[in-house]
């Protein structure tokens, strides 16, 4: 798929990954960028940089990621790419209290759900359109220190798998990001941590990694390309694999928030 002239929505686009999907998207020549975050203020300065508008939502909340999209399709046009990239981490186990998981999965699962569910059957009626998840190595390697972002990114790279073969006879592409850690507040003072043991990227080449993975059309978006060793090690010896992520845990294990 070709960004140019396209109709492209960006959750958590105030700053970090989601900031650096939208300047690059607009390098690309996209017809309107759509920048969404609960950051109205930092939305909006991301807007301004590529002349594309500002939305205020809150994607734990259904009802906001539908009408933000029912807006769009209103006043500009069919979105033709949707990247539901916000997301947050939590610290801890299976101790962490209930609400605590019960947000991060409104954010990092339930969030991609709303938009499929609201944007696939129109997208599927005029002929296809495009999905980016944002998930995280994490998805498909797991997370040290923190059981709520690993189970949650796993569930998001599940739930991209199964909208792409459900619904890629009906013209629907699915693209899911991957990456290890990268400079944003999420990960602020935390660059000695374990998922940056391959060192802390920056967002502007994930970004560029998005643009080439949907001109290619392919599902895993790696940025760090050590992450696809790490699931073959992963897939030939799970015991072995365990085993080395328990060495990581005693390492690093006591992350904190």
């Amino acid at each position: 798929m070709e960004l140019k002239d396209k109709i492209i929505v960006v959750t958590g686009a105030a700053s970090g990954i989601g900031r650096a999907m939208c300047i690059r998207y607009a390098e690309e020549g996209a017809k309107h960028i759509a920048c969404v975050d609960r950051d109205l203020k930092g939305a909006e300065e991301t807007a301004a940089m590529m002349g594309g508008t500002a939305h205020m939502v809150d994607v734990s909340a259904r009802n906001q990621i539908t009408a933000m999209i029912d807006k769009v399709e209103a006043e500009v046009g069919p979105i033709d790419l949707f990247c539901s990239n916000a997301g947050i981490s939590v610290a801890g186990g299976v101790e962490v209290e209930d609400d605590a998981w019960q947000r991060i999965w409104e954010i990092n699962v339930m969030s991609h759900v709303w938009a499929a569910r609201h944007l696939v059957p129109k997208m599927a009626e005029r002929g296809g359109g495009y999905f980016l998840n944002t998930a995280s190595a994490a998805g498909l390697l797991n997370q040290v220190g923190s059981a709520p972002y690993g189970v949650t990114k796993h569930a998001a790279v599940g739930l991209a798998e199964w909208i792409a073969l459900t619904y890629g006879d009906q013209g629907i592409k699915v693209s899911v990001l991957c990456p290890q850690a990268v400079r944003t507040e999420m990960t602020r003072g935390h660059e000695d941590h374990v998922a940056a043991i391959d060192g802390m990227m920056e967002p502007a080449p994930v970004a560029e990694a998005c643009v080439q993975t949907i001109r290619d059309e392919t599902f895993l978006v790696l940025p760090h390309p050590e992450v696809l060793g790490y699931m073959r090690k992963k897939t030939e010896n799970y015991d072995r694999w365990i085993g080395g992520m328990r060495k990581l845990n005693r390492r690093f294990g006591g992350f904190e928030e």
